[in-house]
């Protein structure tokens, strides 16, 4: 493992400022017993019925919906155009919050903008959170609801064909497991898989791993937090599945194609563009980005900053010309 914490590269300029404004509200290290603490600020900022509606635009329903076998059912939030032609694509959405925080409402926001720009829908799943429910309730919980999507796309008003699944972070590494199933599983069918500064090394052994420590956003502290929730003692050992550390996985070929990015100045980055690379290797698409001097979330957090500008029209961009809307 590296033993001394590397250089990092400077935050952007935009970002310095923004985070130097937050000040101590900035999230940069969670520890276990600051769980809560998030957990409570999380449900402060969740989109509430307004906003998912978007001015008449969208309508939506949460349903309940058959789990894992054996396990509890589970809330999808089903978000549409209220004027639609069907069948339409869909983005199956697998919520953030480093494992342990987060509701099928949670940065759904990107994915409202698509569904009114582009007229399709967005189907956001709640799974299971960790500590209270570790490794696989989560990713299995997120392959059962894209199950239950799969198997209602008609009724739904879903193109089985343009079907794909998106995260961000932890949604970005369930997303990428998930993939992962289906293609093993054989089903269902993605289109694509879009993984924004995706969690998916539960080792943490990369240089950019060690890079920042009680500076930026989400610090080494914080993803050692997550990680130890999802996994327990399993961390960073050899009993570690794939599907919940898809960068684990040796054999990249026969995913959908992805589009993967992530800031130049955070934890994932590393991991991020050795899976982007091995995808490649393995004769598969993927279109990767590293975001100059962008911190964890920074287009979330900093959605005015000409960077997360650029990463906002990068991802669009990519969605369009995968699903030809």
């Amino acid at each position: 493992m590296t033993a001394v914490q590397p250089v990092r590269p400077p935050i952007d300029p935009e970002i310095a400022a923004g985070l130097a404004l937050l000040g101590d509200n900035a999230v940069v290290t969670v520890t276990p017993d600051g769980i809560e603490d998030l957990r409570r600020a999380q449900k402060m900022a969740i989109a509430s019925d307004e906003d998912l509606r978007r001015g008449g635009a969208l309508e939506f329903n949460e349903l309940t919906v058959p789990g894992p076998l054996g396990s509890p059912d589970i809330s999808v939030l089903v978000c549409r155009p209220t004027s639609l032609a069907v069948p339409t694509a869909a983005i199956y959405h697998t919520h953030g919050g480093g494992m342990v925080v987060g509701s099928n409402r949670s940065g759904i926001e990107p994915y409202l903008d698509w569904a009114v720009e582009f007229g399709l829908i967005v189907v956001s799943v709640e799974y299971r959170l960790a500590p209270e429910h570790p490794d696989p309730a989560p990713v299995e919980d997120c392959y059962a609801g894209l199950l239950w999507t799969a198997e209602h796309a008609e009724e739904l008003g879903i193109d089985p064909a343009r079907l794909l699944i998106s995260g961000a972070s932890a949604g970005g590494g369930l997303a990428a497991g998930v993939a992962l199933m289906a293609r093993d599983r054989v089903g269902p069918t993605l289109a694509g898989q879009l993984l924004v500064c995706p969690m998916i090394d539960d080792r943490n052994e990369t240089p950019s791993s060690f890079m920042l420590e009680g500076e930026g956003v989400w610090d080494r502290t914080s993803n050692l937090t997550g990680w130890n929730a999802l996994l327990g003692d399993r961390r960073g050992g050899p009993d570690v599945s794939t599907y919940a550390a898809p960068a684990r996985e040796t054999d990249l070929s026969g995913l959908p194609p992805a589009f993967i990015d992530v800031g130049e100045v955070e934890v994932f980055r590393d991991e991020a563009v050795d899976y982007a690379g091995r995808i490649w290797r393995a004769g598969g698409s993927a279109e990767l980005h590293i975001w100059p001097g962008g911190v964890h979330g920074f287009d979330t957090i900093f959605p005015q900053a000409a960077v997360s500008q650029a990463a906002q029209s990068a991802r669009t961009d990519w969605l369009h010309r995968l699903l030809s809307l």
